[in-house]
């Protein structure tokens, strides 16, 4: 028997080590969250200092270890998993114990929880107190899922004396086979699109397959950001047997980390497709998923499996919390940004965790210093970049790249090179010193800042951990990277995480006023300065793409269409109707005025 999770709500992956322990901090409240598990480093060196906290057997692993990778990452996700079983314990003796913790607990679960109402009702009785909540708690409480996620693209090939190594070793598909081999019974999330070799790949583990009741031990869950990509994955996956047992669907610029900006779809439209074709999603996957298992002689469903639909990206409060689970039938809603500065549930340096409670608005932006070369979400003023400023100052660029996770560029050799390394960064800048006569002047430091604004987002998206928990920072100082999405403009204290998840819930307010826009708003700004940006920076403008901007406005006034209908028409937002209204009539006044430059045929 499945108990249902106890909370609507979960905590997305947060760059490579944000959330690197969050299951450990928050998964005994029952709250689910997301690790990354790409850097087999920094997921040692976590395992080190729990296992000394804890007081732990697990052994380290040395890079001389064969097959290091992956066995690095099945230790820490099973240390993570014994942990968080030992804390649930520990948890549910204090609760059925003591009645002010109790009560904190109670606090914390959504009103609309069954389990909120049946356990103040076993509070109010008076008799067989503790026997009787023992036991409810007993059959009822299960701690939050431990889920890991996967970027596909971070999936560089490997060489052991200058041998390429089979795919096998590449570094995502060691991911994957190091969450396959953990004891862990959780969801692997897979961002950043197609990957069809990796995907191939789980046909290799039978922990992803259903057993015969329909159980699957290791759930597939693809992070999506339209319903074309969703079916043509889903089904890809479900040739091979396998199912996705749910799609996590992000805003495409109201989001923290890489941003994949859609066609101008906005997430409006974009979910109420979803709502619309949930079905077409499960009948396609579930006929194609049947054959496949009867190939493959694996037992059989004969019922379609539960397929989840979760959303994220820029939801602030507990009003669109509530309007994202009704209106479009959502399973369970991301709230990743503001979690970061709620030191209980992330990892955070205190020095970081300052810089976001103070930076205003516009110090989030949408920066291009990821080597992925796609827009990145951060915050102006970290260390990183003040480290890279006074290195520049020096006529220094680039970084030393000890990680090379990110060492993807085949350019100039084909084990790879990162775009943010010094190698890659000091080739480019003489190729541009050569042609330097032949540019504008502005046109010069604008490729010279292309080179040079990529920072190095291995070593940047893990210090903060280390920093917070005092561990040893070693190689080329690089100071913090942090990735949180622009709605955490409007977050500006350190709070609980009961007083979290109680704004979560509509119970509390941790928003200091309410200037903050709705997220469709916010996110529809982003689309539209997005559009006049793309379009002012562009220096040579080619018809496909005057074409692909046509599109995307087209699909920005639609999303626009599509709000005014439904605002009209919901019981939600309604103190905020009118200014609500303006803001889409103004938008469609501030697109409409965009020229798309015509080409010439």
């Amino acid at each position: 028997m499945t108990t249902k999770p106890l909370h609507n709500f979960h905590i997305p992956v947060m760059g490579l080590a944000y959330t690197i322990d969050s299951p450990i901090r928050v998964a005994q409240y029952g709250i689910s969250s997301v690790i990354s598990i790409i850097d087999d480093e920094i997921l040692e060196k976590m395992k080190n200092f729990y296992n000394k906290k804890f007081n732990l057997d697990y052994l380290g692993i040395s890079t001389k270890t064969e097959d290091y990778r992956a066995k690095r990452i099945t230790a820490y996700l099973d240390m993570v998993d014994d942990i968080v079983n030992e804390k649930f314990e520990s948890f549910k003796q204090e609760i059925s114990r003591n009645t002010e913790s109790l009560k904190d607990f109670i606090a914390m679960l959504p009103n609309t929880s069954d389990l909120k109402n049946s356990l103040q009702n076993l509070i109010s009785q008076k008799d067989n107190w503790s026997s009787g909540i023992k036991n409810f708690i007993e059959a009822n409480l299960k701690p939050g899922s431990i889920d890991v996620n996967i970027m596909t693209k971070v999936d560089k090939d490997n060489y052991s004396n200058n041998e390429q190594l089979p795919v096998m070793y590449n570094d995502a598909h060691a991911s994957l086979r190091g969450f396959a081999k953990s004891k862990l019974s959780s969801s692997m999330v897979l961002s950043a699109g197609m990957n069809p070799r990796l995907y191939s790949y789980m046909e290799e583990f039978d922990d992803f397959f259903p057993d015969e009741n329909g159980m699957i031990k290791k759930k597939i869950i693809l992070k999506v950001s339209d319903f074309r990509s969703a079916m043509i994955q889903g089904n890809f996956l479900a040739k091979k047997g396998l199912w996705v047992s749910e799609y996590r669907i992000e805003s495409g610029l109201n989001c923290g980390g890489h941003a994949f900006a859609t066609e101008g779809m906005l997430l409006g439209p974009i979910m109420e497709e979803f709502k619309q074709k949930k079905n077409e999603l499960i009948q396609s996957a579930h006929t194609l998923m049947i054959s496949a298992l009867e190939k493959k002689g694996k037992p059989v469903v004969t019922e379609p499996l539960e397929m989840k639909i979760t959303v994220q990206g820029g939801v602030g409060t507990s009003e669109e919390h509530d309007f994202l689970l009704q209106h479009y039938d959502v399973d369970s809603v991301g709230w990743g940004s503001p979690f970061l500065l709620v030191p209980e549930a992330t990892s955070v340096d205190t020095e970081t965790r300052k810089l976001l409670l103070q930076s205003k608005e516009q110090d989030f932006y949408l920066s291009n210093i990821s080597p992925l070369g796609v827009p990145f979400n951060t915050v102006r003023g970290t260390s990183n970049e003040i480290l890279k400023q006074q290195k520049e100052a020096k006529g220094k660029y680039g970084s030393s790249c000890p990680k090379k996770l990110l060492a993807l560029s085949k350019e100039y050799s084909p084990e790879g090179t990162c775009t943010a390394s010094r190698k890659y960064q000091d080739i480019k800048l003489k190729e541009l010193e050569i042609s330097r006569e032949t540019l504008t002047e502005e046109n010069y430091y604008r490729k010279k800042s292309e080179i040079t604004d990529k920072a190095c987002l291995c070593v940047g998206l893990v210090n903060a951990a280390y920093m917070e928990q005092n561990l040893e920072i070693k190689g080329e100082k690089q100071g913090v990277v942090i990735c949180p999405g622009p709605n955490i403009a409007f977050f500006d204290k350190e709070v609980s995480l009961s007083s979290m998840v109680q704004h979560i819930y509509g119970n509390a307010n941790v928003l200091s006023d309410n200037r903050r826009p709705n997220m469709f708003i916010n996110e529809l700004k982003m689309y539209v300065d997005y559009l006049r940006k793309e379009i002012t920076d562009s220096v040579q403008i080619t018809h496909s793409q005057t074409k692909k901007w046509n599109v995307f406005k087209k699909n920005v006034l639609e999303g626009i269409a599509y709000y005014q209908d439904l605002f009209k028409g919901s019981s939600f937002f309604r103190s905020h109707s009118q200014v609500i209204s303006l803001q889409l009539q103004n938008y469609k006044l501030e697109l409409s005025a965009i020229e798309i430059p015509q080409v010439e045929k």
